[in-house]
């Protein structure tokens, strides 16, 4: 195993579909386990990783908890289903971090102004300080701006999963953050990640 390097997963849309709730009109997290799918070819990437020698991370926010949509015996049996299709694909994840706070949460336990929620790094940094990671030579994959700024915060490589849209890059300009790379998604960020880690 490379020492001390790692890749941080989102985990909504980057590892698994999100989901239409038409009801609302809202794209969200899965809420149970039933909806729950990995997303084409993220077996195949985490495999990937996993034989590189690069520990395989989680580090996502699920506000879904504090604000009571969903159960935590719930979000346990969407951690199991993620884990068994991995599994299922010969691939494994070496550590999970989840932030449940919101600001609005329904839930007072949940509702406070934490460190851990993206784009703050205080995920990342807790996996790092467990798991004896050095950050510059970690990668942050995610699907938004909040990955990005949550890896370049803690020091790490940043690379957005994006079918890249006009609004996105406008939001990036605007905003003055943009990833180290843009790639179609998981395995497609995996061959870039094989590329750096052998020049490094």
């Amino acid at each position: 195993m490379e020492a001390g390097k790692a890749v941080f997963l989102d985990r909504d849309g980057v590892i698994n579909e999100v989901v239409y709730f038409p009801d609302f009109g809202l794209v969200d997290s899965p809420l149970n386990p039933t909806q729950f799918r990995l997303l084409p070819r993220v077996g195949e990437a985490v495999r990937l990783l996993n034989e590189l020698g690069l520990k395989v991370i989680v580090v996502s926010n699920q506000p879904c908890v504090g604000k009571g949509k969903v159960t935590s015996r719930l979000f346990e049996g969407i951690r199991q289903k993620m884990q068994e299709g991995l599994k299922d694909a010969g691939a494994h994840l070496d550590g999970e971090y989840y932030c449940f706070h919101h600001p609005e949460a329904r839930l007072a336990e949940f509702r406070v102004n934490c460190d851990c929620r993206k784009p703050k790094p205080g995920l990342l940094l807790r996996a790092a300080t467990d798991l004896g990671l050095r950050l510059p030579s970690c990668f942050m994959v995610g699907d938004g701006l909040t990955d990005v700024r949550a890896g370049k915060a803690a020091g790490c490589k940043t690379i957005l999963i994006s079918r890249l849209k006009c609004e996105l890059c406008r939001l990036m300009e605007d905003e003055g953050v943009k990833p180290d790379f843009i790639v179609r998604d998981l395995l497609d960020g995996c061959g870039i990640i094989e590329k750096e880690v052998e020049g490094q």
